[in-house]
């Protein structure tokens, strides 16, 4: 699981426990001002393939979580249940899109369009 917070101009994405491990990351680091859009992912989150994973885990049923390359580019994935996933989309970064699991995902795309909607 992934936690959102907006500090100064940036979105900052914890992730939290073993997901770690899993992803190969503790922390992205995401200007404001690169984040496009946001929405619900669990659709997506249920596709069983997600791209080359370069690096990271994918478990299916279980767990996606890392760094995978599809024809879009590169994204970074952490979910475990489906149903809690987003995605935001970026421009001017390494990851085109961000597939993640939060707690609440009505009150993190609430977070996110509010602070991108800000002129």
């Amino acid at each position: 699981m992934v936690t959102l917070e907006v500090a100064g101009e940036n979105l900052m994405l914890h992730v939290e426990g073993l997901d770690q491990l899993w992803a190969f990351k503790s922390q992205l680091t995401i200007p404001l001002a690169h984040v496009a859009d946001a929405h619900p992912a669990t659709e997506e989150a249920k596709k069983l393939f997600h791209g080359v994973r370069t690096p990271g885990t994918n478990i299916p049923g279980v767990l996606v979580a890392g760094t995978y390359y599809d024809g879009n580019g590169c994204a970074f994935w952490d979910v475990h249940h489906a149903e809690n996933a987003i995605e935001i989309m970026l421009h001017d970064e390494r990851f085109k899109r961000l597939v993640i699991e939060v707690e609440d995902p009505a009150a993190a795309l609430a977070l996110i369009r509010g602070v991108i909607a800000k002129p």
